[in-house]
């Protein structure tokens, strides 16, 4: 079985030109087309935390949310969300809380595709390395206490510029890390500071950035995708 995981922070939709367009947004994400998608940035962060891409405008997709949101007008925690292709099953979907300073948190889900349970998570990390590092732990230790070995694949804006360096080094055992390379600023990308990060179950093909004319522009990130295959469930 062979997936297509992207990651992308949507900026709230507000593009390089300094507009807010979800509809440029949600144009982006036909492009890029993947089956599973996490988003960052894609609720406010004052007032009733409201999302920038409405659900009526996500029901005319061919992807619906995972239910995580503690807040009727969100569709995800702490601006994370996490939007599956719509003929697969959602198990659950559940809000985690991250050890930070500030509001940071991650989105899981469990799907099933083909009869198979996956774990799916969405987050996006502190832009300080120590705290990046805790939360890092805190996903591991997540993943590690439900003790069913589900084939998991994290995803999301670890504000971490070295591929290999810093808090990416907790991920070992088994976790291989996607970058699929400079995805920040979006007109002239220079940092990877978007990832996938997937247990010994996938087998990474394909991984790259999507930049494109209207991805440039979208967002001060451009998306990122890799094509996964289980390989041993």
């Amino acid at each position: 079985m062979q997936l297509t995981f992207a990651s992308y922070n949507i900026h709230k939709a507000v593009g390089t030109d300094r507009r807010r367009d979800a509809d440029r947004i949600l144009r982006v994400l036909h492009e890029v087309d993947a089956d599973i998608i996490a988003l960052q940035e894609v609720d406010r962060r004052i007032g009733d935390r409201a999302t920038v891409l409405s659900r009526a405008a996500i029901d005319d997709t061919h992807w619906r949310v995972v239910e995580v949101a503690r807040r009727p007008r969100s569709i995800g925690w702490h601006g994370n969300a996490l939007l599956v292709r719509r003929e697969f099953e959602i198990v659950e979907g559940e809000a985690l809380e991250l050890p930070t300073l500030e509001p940071r948190g991650a989105a899981c889900g469990e799907i099933l595709v083909n009869g198979k349970a996956l774990r799916i998570i969405g987050t996006h990390l502190d832009l300080s390395g120590l705290r990046r590092r805790d939360q890092i732990r805190a996903l591991l230790d997540r993943t590690q206490a439900c003790d069913r070995g589900l084939p998991t694949v994290i995803m999301g804006d670890f504000n971490q510029w070295g591929r290999q360096t810093g808090a990416m080094r907790e991920f070992d055992g088994g976790w291989q890390v996607v970058t699929p390379g400079r995805s920040y600023p979006s007109r002239q990308p220079i940092a990877t500071l978007d990832r996938i990060v997937a247990t010994e179950h996938w087998r990474c093909l394909d991984a790259q950035v999507h930049h494109t004319a209207l991805s440039a522009v979208a967002s001060d990130h451009l998306p990122v995708t890799a094509r996964l295959e289980l390989i041993n469930s």
